[in-house]
This record gives C-alpha cells, sequence and structure tokens, in this order.
C-alpha cells in the first residue's frame, strides 16, 4: 500500500501519537516511563524541539510539540529508537514495539492547539485511570503548575494571561472542564482493516488510490460514499487512504 505525505503544519506545531504494535503495551514498570521521559527531555535538547504537552499511557504515547532545526520525524525517530533498544534489551526480547509510522495532525491556531492540550491531558481521565488530572503522574499536566521539567510553560500560560496567578486559575480551569472533544487518535484501532478498504476498490475496478483520484468529482465521490457505507470505516481513515480532506469526505452523501 502507499504511503502519502504528513501534512505539514506551517506553525510546526504537532499532535502525535505513538502506539504499541498490535496494541501491546510499551511500558511495565514505573522505570520504563522515567526512562521515556528522561529521552524526552535529551531529544528535546539535542533536536532542538519545543515539547507544550504529553501523557503516557499503556499502550500508547501522546506528544504535542513543535520543530525547529530537526523535523518532528527524526526526533520521533531517535527517541522511540533508544526506547526500544533498552527495552528489548531489558526484556530479552527482539522485533518491533511501536506501530510502524506515528500518527500525527498539524496544529495550526491556538484554539486547536489548546483543545488538543486539553484532549492529552484529559486522556488517563476518560480512560477512567483516575478521577483527578493532577493524581496522573505520567502527564504533563502538573508540569505547568509545579516545577516544569520538560514542557515549556510559558508559550501555553501565556496564551490565558501574561499574569501568572491569574494564567495558572484559569489554566486549570480550562484543562479540567467537561468536553466531546475529538482529536487525533487510532480510530480504526477496533474497526476495520485498510487492506478491506484496498479490495473493495479493486471489486469496483479501482486499481489504486493514484487512478481514484484522477476522476472526476462525481464518480470520485461515488466510490467515497460507498466506502463510508462499509461498517467500521471512519473518515479519517478514508482520509488518509485516498489523500483527499476529512471534510471533502465528511461532506459526501
Amino acid at each position: 500500500m502507499p504511503r502519502y505525505a504528513r501534512e505539514k503544519s506551517q506553525s510546526g506545531i504537532y499532535h502525535a501519537i505513538i502506539r504499541g504494535i498490535n496494541k501491546q503495551k510499551i511500558f511495565f514498570d514505573v522505570a520504563d516511563r522515567k526512562y521515556l521521559l528522561d529521552l524526552l527531555l535529551r531529544y528535546k535538547q539535542t533536536c532542538n524541539i519545543r515539547v507544550y504537552g504529553y501523557c503516557f499511557m499503556d499502550n500508547h504515547i501522546h506528544l504535542l510539540v513543535r520543530e525547529t532545526d530537526e523535523t518532528i520525524s527524526n526526533a520521533i525517530k531517535r527517541i522511540s529508537g533508544s526506547y526500544v533498544f533498552r527495552f528489548n534489551k531489558k526484556y530479552e526480547r527482539c522485533g518491533h514495539l511501536f506501530q510502524e509510522r506515528y500518527r500525527s495532525e498539524p496544529v495550526e491556531d491556538e484554539a486547536y492547539f489548546l483543545t488538543a492540550l486539553r484532549y492529552i491531558h484529559q486522556n488517563p481521565l476518560k480512560a477512567g485511570m483516575v478521577s483527578d488530572l493532577s493524581k496522573y503522574k505520567w502527564s504533563s499536566y502538573n508540569e505547568y503548575i509545579s516545577a516544569p521539567a520538560i514542557v515549556d510553560c510559558d508559550f501555553v500560560l501565556n496564551m490565558f494571561s501574561s499574569n501568572r496567578s491569574s494564567a495558572l486559575e484559569q489554566y486549570i480551569k480550562f484543562m479540567n472542564m467537561k468536553n466531546n472533544d475529538c482529536c487525533l487518535e487510532y480510530e480504526n484501532q477496533d474497526g476495520i482493516s485498510d487492506d478491506i478498504i484496498m479490495a473493495e476498490l479493486q471489486g469496483m475496478n479501482v486499481s489504486g488510490i493514484e487512478e481514484m483520484i484522477n476522476y472526476d468529482t462525481k464518480k470520485r465521490n461515488a466510490i467515497i460514499k460507498h466506502l463510508k457505507e462499509i461498517d467500521g470505516v471512519t473518515v479519517r481513515q478514508l482520509s488518509n487512504l485516498t489523500g483527499i480532506s476529512k471534510s471533502t469526505i465528511g461532506r459526501i452523501k
């Protein structure tokens, strides 16, 4: 299956997810999590990336970062490569630990930036792991409230207020606000595989994505409409496969 270029962020800021292959756990003890925190700090400095948020779940990692000297792709390769090397040695295993391609989305405006950060911080809350964001030790939530170790707090807090005490008060209120935020996620993890969609296209005599995107709008939309009717398929999944924007696919009825 062809790979499509990631959508480039004009701001340089991305929300990224790194997930364990086949949904497997990527942390087995506290030392594993601490080691990844150390790597994030090390490569923040080496790659000169800005880190605005993170959350370590059992089988995946959320990051909110800005690339500068190096691309986010290079930074994630360095971080994940170092982590896997130690993990495999420690647990006497070999082979892949992370899903081959991390997922990412560009973050272009302040409103979505704050939404993405709240979404990242509320992951353990919505997963039922804690009842209070401040009780989760493996996210950046508390770095904004106490002494920052990795995150660049000023960039975020200044979005709320130039007065630090007021900014912290507004930050806490916003991060704990109930919501229906929907950000980047592995939406099709319990749905159908990309291979099934590609097989469906072949059954419609479409030899590949490159052929389909050259069709006239009416014919292309008819194909997309058919694919959207498949149980388990998502708009994001179709967008990732075809290169057609989520908004365009969402309008096709």
